[in-house]
């Protein structure tokens, strides 16, 4: 079997457990940015939406085991507070 590398990539599936059509996305999946693990949701475009506003949308949110670390002050780089004047 061969191992695929999915950096980059990512892929939606119609959700077939959504219990609120206003609310719940149709379609989830996962997508994975440089490493980084998320799920994505989508809707489809309303039929009395504007016939420009784009025919599917998405929410991306990281998958808490392999979020991306918050640079805080621990991450800070180490600056001189002197100042010359």
């Amino acid at each position: 079997m061969t191992n695929y590398d999915n950096t980059n990539r990512g892929q939606i599936w119609p959700n077939d457990k959504m219990r609120d059509d206003k609310q719940d996305p149709e379609f989830t999946g996962t997508l994975n940015v440089e490493g980084v693990e998320y799920w994505v949701s989508g809707w489809k475009r309303k039929p009395d939406a504007n016939p420009k506003a784009p025919s599917l949308s998405f929410s991306i949110k990281a998958k808490d085991s392999q979020r991306a670390p918050n640079p805080g002050p621990q991450n800070a780089p180490d600056f001189d507070n002197s100042l010359p004047f």
